[in-house]
């Protein structure tokens, strides 16, 4: 096998080996606002539930190169300790990559992409109307990996309130053939989750 040692690549190498081989990642439809209310959307690929009891979820954010390193996302969350996590599904994965576009903090990606805000319970940010899974969620923890060029902040959160659309649901359980999300490969490459296979777990 070929060996690779992170200390003799440049980050950007080591962000391609991770994301080809860490594959498919959910995505975390992140909606947030800012101090003065102004809506922000974002995709973010490192995501997943570290917790069901209490159920905290978290994505990584990662720091960027150049004079504003940090996105509007964790801006907004270290401004108001709150944001909504919108599942994916195929029917507007179009328009969720509409939002991963680099803009400036005043524009409104739901303006952008044409998604639809539509009022939380329990938290400013809005959720997005077309996704049919929503978690409000207050900010627990925010874990600095690395303020450098490519390095990681993770954002951990408390999920208040769930919001299930009763068409994907089957029972108290969600139906992955109904909620049709979409993942994460490398690069501009994403996956649907139609083909699935079970394996009972040993006893």
């Amino acid at each position: 096998m070929r060996r690779f040692d992170p200390a003799d690549h440049p980050s950007a190498d080591i962000y391609k080996l991770m994301t080809g081989a860490i594959v498919p990642r959910p995505i975390a439809f992140v909606s947030t606002v800012d101090a003065e209310g102004i809506a922000n959307l974002a995709p973010f690929s490192y995501f997943t539930a570290c917790s069901s009891n209490p159920p905290v979820v978290c994505f990584c954010t990662t720091v960027r190169i150049g004079a504003h390193p940090y996105k509007d996302t964790l801006s907004n969350v270290r401004a108001t300790g709150e944001f909504v996590v919108n599942i994916v599904s195929e029917e507007f994965a179009e328009k969720m990559n509409a939002t991963s576009a680099e803009v400036a903090p005043e524009i409104d990606e739901f303006e952008l992409s044409g998604l639809t805000p539509i009022p939380s319970e329990l938290v400013r940010p809005p959720r997005v109307a077309e996704s049919h899974v929503h978690m409000e969620c207050r900010l627990r923890q925010e874990l600095i990996i690395s303020d450098q060029p490519n390095g990681g902040i993770l954002v951990f959160g408390d999920v208040l309130r769930f919001h299930v659309d009763e068409a994907v649901l089957d029972g108290n359980k969600i139906d992955p053939g109904l909620l049709r999300a979409i993942g994460r490969m490398g690069g501009p490459t994403y996956i649907r989750t139609r083909d699935r296979f079970d394996m009972a777990r040993p006893k």
